[in-house]
């Protein structure tokens, strides 16, 4: 049996801490006697979550199992961690066979000094911070969580889920993992280095009305020539200028902007149809499937048809 201890304070995220409980408590159902599923604060008293949800914990920290799996929850109340529940985690942490943290959960982690020479995510508005106050942690923003040895950090509220499943799929399998995403409603697919924005979201809207169009433009044709010269045509701009005005305004190159369009838009091809691998990479832009692989390996780290069985929920099964 795997104890999984979630720390609780004040003001914490509510989701943070029910989306992986939850996660936990379906594999409990789903296999009993796999996890022992515990929640503590300082003091043993109940803590009012951001949203203004109360919460009674199990026990105090100090009364608390020996976990397993230690999860530190975020929310405004993790910015600002009591030294306490610092140096708890500094003594017990290292002690713990997996620790874990959701969204600003992370900053707690790091202020205790366990996510030094590790590489670490957060919610993406707040790894410019992480990165600032702890230079010994590599911070990436993109994903929505990163693994590192016994050490996991997940980006914002939902995917602290995407998270759970991931470790429970390393403890009991794909099929237990899957069933619990059916259970949730929500899909297995999203792998850990699945980006925390879509290209859309991830540039800003440029501000001049011929570069949002050329904007709404590649996303609704990726399949097109997205070239520099052909995007400065559209836009009625010389190359060069049309090249430094999109990345003045959206926050990143036209080529780095296409890249993340036709990468999505594979994706979505791939998890939600059954056309071929070539059909999508000419769908997709890439024109070969060659390039297409290419892509995925270089952003997801997995080939086009092996993210596809991965990642593609199981065909409803027909009640009647």
């Amino acid at each position: 049996m795997r104890t999984v201890l979630v720390v609780l304070f004040d003001d914490v995220q509510s989701l943070d801490v029910t989306g992986p409980l939850e996660v936990f408590t379906g594999a409990e159902k789903l296999a009993p006697g796999t996890y022992r599923i515990r929640t503590a604060s300082l003091d043993g008293g109940p803590v009012h979550t951001s949203s203004g949800l109360t919460v009674v914990p199990d026990s105090t920290l100090a009364d608390a199992p020996a976990p397993h799996t230690l999860l530190v929850p975020g929310g405004p109340g993790a910015r600002a961690p009591d030294p306490r529940l610092t140096d708890w985690l500094r003594e017990h942490g290292p002690r713990a066979e997996r620790l874990v943290s959701v969204c600003t959960g992370a900053i707690v982690l790091a202020d205790a000094g366990l996510l030094d020479g590790r590489r670490a995510t957060t919610h993406w508005a707040y790894c410019a911070e992480l990165a600032r106050d702890h230079p010994a942690v590599t911070v990436e923003p993109d994903p929505i969580y990163v693994r590192d040895g016994p050490v996991s950090t997940s980006a914002g509220v939902t995917s602290g889920i995407d998270l759970a499943l991931a470790l429970v799929e390393e403890d009991l399998g794909r099929d237990a993992a899957l069933t619990i995403a059916r259970h949730l409603v929500v899909f297995l697919r999203r792998p850990g280095n699945q980006a925390q924005f879509s290209a859309q979201l991830a540039a800003q809207t440029a501000c001049r009305e011929p570069l949002r169009e050329v904007q709404q433009w590649i996303t609704e044709h990726p399949g097109d020539d997205l070239g520099v010269d052909s995007l400065a045509a559209r836009a009625r701009l010389s190359p060069r200028h049309f090249a430094r005005a999109f990345r003045a305004e959206t926050g990143m190159t036209p080529g780095r902007y296409v890249d993340r369009v036709r990468l999505e838009h594979a994706r979505r091809l791939l998890e939600d149809t059954g056309d071929g691998i070539e059909e999508i990479s000419r769908a997709s832009g890439y024109g070969t499937p060659e390039a297409m692989r290419r892509a995925f390996l270089k952003s997801l780290g997995t080939a086009p048809a092996e993210y596809r069985r991965r990642f593609r929920p199981a065909p409803a099964t027909d009640a009647r």
